[in-house]
């Protein structure tokens, strides 16, 4: 399986819903734009069936830097997650 480049799922958002790509394209970047900003709000994302968007706080804690063994300091991070919904998951498996 390839992976689809954002300009080729434009090209494919486009055809499948008879838009233009510059459409397309402006609507894939406001829905990406509008995820992010509500995300980085501590805003859970459900879409029933599709699936949710949520953020994954981890705590600071100490490592190790693998190639001297050193002690460092991790810092505390958010970071974005998704879980498939049934509807999503179903398609996949067709």
């Amino acid at each position: 399986m390839k992976p689809m480049s954002k300009p080729e799922f434009i090209d494919f958002m486009a055809k499948d819903n008879k838009l233009s790509k510059a459409e397309a394209e402006r609507s894939l970047n406001d829905t990406i734009d509008s995820i992010g900003k509500a995300l980085a709000k501590d805003n859970k994302i459900t879409f029933m069936g599709f699936g949710n968007f949520y953020v994954l706080k981890s705590k600071a804690r100490t490592g190790r830097n693998p190639k001297t063994g050193a002690s460092i300091k991790i810092k505390a991070s958010n970071r974005p997650a998704f879980r498939a919904g049934a509807k999503l998951k179903a398609l996949c498996n067709k």
